[in-house]
């Protein structure tokens, strides 16, 4: 199967997740840096699971599942250990809710890949569920390669180019687009030199305006 990857704005929208498990928590995690509106629909749930329940990042259902459940639902995940529940789930998913199986025995639209966050700068990884253990072997070259400092480095780029777009016009803008992209700004910013990286960018605008 050939997936096609995209980045989706879930907030606000209703995500459920049937099953209580490890596998459960993996999705409620990944979940968690959007504003989704997360529903766990299970008896029983993880001692990490608790404590998402207990600071008011996820909603617990402690019962067994119902087609109801799915009432409203933009993404579905069936992570329970029980196919029959899995099943269920399926069945009383709509065409157009996106659901996804972790045990692949049936209607699987979506997959999730391994993500890197570093603020605005997203990196994701997949073997479309050929290799889970490359993909986390992948997954920890990047977070290796990309350091917690390109949250910043992103950040400034954002900035940077709203100012250049405002201030700047024609061939100008396009120039000094493409120097934001010099290898001298993320080294600054990885020491921890950001003014020097503002510096550098009042003095591109100021000479080109």
């Amino acid at each position: 199967m050939n997936y096609f990857p995209l980045l989706m704005n879930i907030d606000y929208k209703k995500v459920v997740i049937v099953g209580g498990g490890h596998v459960a928590r993996q999705k409620v995690e990944a979940l968690l840096p959007t504003k989704a509106l997360v529903i766990v629909i299970s008896p029983a749930v993880t001692e990490k699971l608790q404590q998402y329940i207990n600071e008011g990042l996820v909603t617990w259902k402690e019962k067994a599942f119902e087609p109801a459940d799915l009432d409203d639902a933009s993404l579905i995940f069936a992570v329970t250990n029980d196919q029959e529940v899995n099943n269920a789930v399926e069945e009383a998913a709509q065409h157009w809710q996106l659901l996804s199986r972790a045990d692949a025995k049936g209607r699987v639209d979506f997959i999730n890949p391994a993500v890197v966050r570093r603020g605005d700068f997203v990196l994701a990884v997949s073997t479309s569920g050929a290799s889970p253990g490359l993909t986390r072997q992948v997954k920890t070259d990047l977070e290796e390669q990309f350091g917690v400092h390109y949250a910043q480095y992103v950040s400034f780029l954002k900035e940077a180019r709203q100012r250049i777009l405002q201030m700047s016009k024609g061939d100008v803008k396009k120039q000094l687009l493409a120097e934001l992209v010099d290898p001298q700004l993320l080294q600054w910013m990885e020491q921890g030199e950001k003014q020097k990286c503002e510096a550098w960018l009042q003095q591109r605008i100021g000479e080109k305006r």
